[in-house]
């Protein structure tokens, strides 16, 4: 075989080798958004089913705040029942403002503030909401390496070449983002 033919087998060999290097690391960061997907929906899934409990431990001490009581189961199943992340995030809001209801209610009944099992939930209601947070804060990073991937050259040529599109952040609401008054 002459050199041109060996130069050419070369390339041909590099260019394949770039081909699956490029395509496996979109397979990885593409696997990796989906699984800190997943993992926002077990952490929601965590806060969703400690809630009757919270509200079992509620309703004991502040039987006539029953709109609140209800306002959270609601929002309860309609987190459980979303479907897609928009949904999801949506219905996530809409719990985290039912909850903060449920904990006004409870400065009103010192009894409640005291129980064991209300303090207990509280305290796990509250180590699921840092986890929810870093889980989302994981996949909004994993976005990032993907997208800055599939942006750069050369990955955009083969983001484009196997069908790897855009995947979008988790948003927070503008409601959220607006700045807590705080009076005294």
């Amino acid at each position: 075989m002459t050199p041109l033919i060996w130069g050419i087998i070369g390339i041909v060999g590099f260019i394949v080798v770039i081909t699956f290097i490029y395509y496996n690391r979109f397979a990885v960061l593409s696997n990796r958004i989906d699984n800190s997907l997943s993992q926002i929906d077990v952490q929601l899934k965590r806060r969703a089913d400690l809630i009757p409990n919270l509200i079992e431990t509620v309703k004991g001490f502040a039987k006539h705040e029953k709109a609140a009581i209800k306002e959270v189961t609601d929002a309860r199943k309609a987190l459980v029942s979303a479907q897609g992340t928009e949904a999801k995030v949506k219905a996530d809001q809409g719990l985290e403002k039912a909850l903060k209801s449920i904990f006004a209610i409870a400065e009103g009944y010192p009894d409640l503030k005291a129980n064991t099992n209300f303090l207990e939930l509280q305290r796990e209601l509250a180590s699921t909401e840092d986890k929810v947070a870093y889980a989302r804060q994981f996949y909004n990073d994993s976005i990032l390496s993907y997208e800055n991937k599939r942006k750069t050259f050369p990955g955009n040529m083969f983001a484009s070449m196997f069908g790897f599109g855009v995947k979008d952040y988790i948003k927070i609401a503008e409601a959220e983002k607006k700045v807590v008054k705080v009076e005294f």
